[in-house]
């Protein structure tokens, strides 16, 4: 039985290997076998392995699976690959599939649903009424977050970066209050939020990294798709809350001073922060079966790619690595 691995410490151009497998061994208590119909294909996070002391010569790839009676998450630290015929995974990190929820919906809607609910749920308390921000709103999680603000009654505002993603946002039912086209990068971010909001300001910025320097300093692809730091700042409301993906982010006394007269707060979305502590499980397991029922119920209609056969798996999971595909890419097996 094969499985697809990451090759941490490769001297060629090959990242991504297929390797064969071990049986897997008897089932312990509270573990299942799980045979696997979908997994999604999502980033791996070679930084953050290495301060949680988790590298490995060949780390597994493929956490977001379904199968034929669960479906969920494989934690961080397991040795099992989702990218693989049978897995054996904790009861913790699985959920029941609804039956209207097909195998590739489920798998590619786990991460990004997880991440919107722990954003726009936990970290922002997001309420009918509402303003958000949603940067890169026609990414694969983008498009999760705006359907979930839009279920909680939020008026959004989203970032488009490129022509097509501005026409694939407008399509949005219900409508997307302002589409910003940044793909110029002659349109200033702050100057649209605060016009749409009467000068008042976004309650909610959801952020996809910030620019932290000067733009000498900076990479143009950077320069031209990501707000700079002081702009995020600028178009924030009292009391308002900014979520960044920013791992690095870098306040300066003049920045936290002006977050300060508004009574604003930082927080930060790390993807795995569910996976990092055994006793926010319960927490994690609320907000899977959420996904899932807003997936069931049509509040989640996630963008996907064509499902492509193990095979592919590994080419595929290069394009995701190098962050250049912008729908969910799911395996089917």
């Amino acid at each position: 039985m094969k499985g697809l691995y990451f090759q941490q410490s490769s001297t060629n151009e090959e990242m991504f290997v297929f390797q064969e497998r071990e049986n897997l061994p008897g089932t312990e208590d509270y573990f299942v076998k799980l045979q696997v119909k979908a997994c999604a294909l999502s980033q791996i996070n070679t930084k953050l392995l290495a301060e949680m002391k988790m590298e490995k010569d060949f780390f597994p790839v493929g956490r977001e699976v379904s199968g034929i009676v669960l479906d969920g998450i494989l934690p961080l630290d397991s040795e099992d690959p989702g990218l693989c015929e049978v897995v054996r995974v904790h009861e913790n990190y699985l959920v029941h599939k609804p039956e209207k929820v097909t195998w590739t919906e489920a798998a590619g809607t786990i991460r990004d649903g997880v991440r919107a609910y722990t954003a726009l749920h936990y970290l922002s308390h997001l309420s009918s009424g509402k303003s958000v921000l949603i940067m890169d709103g026609a990414s694969a999680f983008g498009t999760i977050a705006i359907q979930l603000a839009h279920h909680r009654g939020a008026r959004v505002i989203s970032t488009a970066c490129s022509l097509e993603d501005k026409q694939y946002l407008e399509r949005f039912r219900p409508p997307i209050a302002r589409v910003i086209d940044i793909s110029a990068g002659k349109v200033h971010i702050a100057e649209s939020c605060l016009e749409e909001t009467g000068g008042l300001g976004v309650d909610i910025v959801l952020d996809a990294g910030v620019r932290l320097y000067s733009n000498d300093d900076e990479p143009p692809v950077k320069l031209q798709l990501l707000p700079h730091k002081h702009d995020v700042i600028t178009l924030l409301g009292v009391g308002g809350h900014w979520i960044t993906a920013e791992e690095n982010l870098q306040l300066d006394p003049p920045d936290s001073h002006c977050l300060f007269l508004k009574g604003a707060t930082v927080a930060f979305l790390n993807d795995e922060v569910w996976n990092l502590s055994n006793a926010q499980q319960g927490k994690y397991l609320c907000i899977l079966k959420e996904v899932m029922e807003k997936l069931s119920a049509g509040v989640f209609r996630p963008q996907l790619d064509e499902p492509i056969p193990l095979c592919e798996a590994k080419v595929s999971m290069e394009v995701v690595q190098k962050n250049q595909g912008r729908k969910k890419q799911v395996v089917l097996f």
